[in-house]
């Protein structure tokens, strides 16, 4: 990480992944540099059951060498979900996207951080089912082993 640029550290655990997304490209957009940690805590709403099927479904699309590739980490997940929300293919998209880190877990270098989070993203607002990231990714594909630790 660059020392010269103060980085925003946001806890994903118990957000929610599309609002938080939504929010963080604004903030990236606006010039600032983000870091999102715990990123397989994040929420996806809907039952897994459905959320399972559709990305299982959307991810059999494509070839592996030619694509077109669909992450299945956790971090990768909520990187290419905020990069959704971004001009990506325009230079400020770009320069914006470039500001952004995510990480699974709490790495060393942020333990001393402040942590934020994104009220208007708490999962405690859905009425509804969800499951987190972590899961999710799981159930598609992703396996865990020595990623976290």
């Amino acid at each position: 990480m660059d020392e010269q640029q103060p980085w925003t550290v946001i806890d994903a655990s118990g957000l929610i992944l599309g609002r938080m997304a939504s929010v963080v490209a604004k903030r990236l957009l606006m010039g600032e540099s983000i870091v999102i940690v715990n990123a397989e805590k994040a929420a996806i709403s809907g039952r897994r059951l459905s959320r399972v099927r559709e990305a299982v479904a959307f991810l059999d699309v494509g070839h592996p060498g030619k694509g077109p590739y669909h992450p299945r980490r956790p971090d990768r997940i909520v990187h290419r979900t905020i990069r959704g929300m971004l001009p990506h293919r325009i230079p400020k998209g770009q320069e914006a996207l470039g500001r952004l880190r995510v990480f699974l877990g709490l790495p060393e270098e942020f333990k001393g951080s402040k942590l934020e989070t994104i009220a208007d993203a708490s999962v405690g607002k859905l009425k509804c089912p969800y499951v987190s990231v972590g899961d999710f990714a799981r159930e598609v594909g992703w396996s865990s082993v020595g990623e976290l630790q």
